[in-house]
């Protein structure tokens, strides 16, 4: 019986490491799109990253436009410091929609 609830299926939380950079940015890369299944939800934190360059950006850039191509939702969260810097000096904060805290992120998907 439907009580007109909506029951939002688990969101996956990709955890990124410390270093988004030319080094890792593959790696980091093949993590979200792993778990951009079809109609998956995914949360990206950022909460770990000291640092990120625009290889980072890039790899960001490119899971947030083939999320469309499976029907998968992203979300961002808690990217701070020299990772927030790094996504206002490449213009991303307009693409992105990152949030504080993981509980706004799945509110958003």
């Amino acid at each position: 019986m439907n009580n007109g609830t909506k029951v939002k299926a688990a969101a996956t939380v990709v955890l990124l490491p410390d270093r988004v950079d030319s080094s890792t940015s593959s790696a980091v890369e093949k993590l979200m799109m792993d778990a951009l299944q079809p109609g998956a939800r995914v949360i990206v934190d950022g909460s770990a990253i000291i640092y990120m360059s625009a290889a980072g950006v890039r790899a960001l850039a490119t899971v947030l436009h083939r999320a469309p191509e499976k029907q998968a939702r992203l979300a961002f969260c808690r990217f701070s410091s020299a990772a927030a810097d790094c996504l206002l000096v490449s213009g991303f904060t307009d693409l992105l929609d990152v949030v504080d805290t993981v509980e706004e992120a799945s509110n958003r998907l």
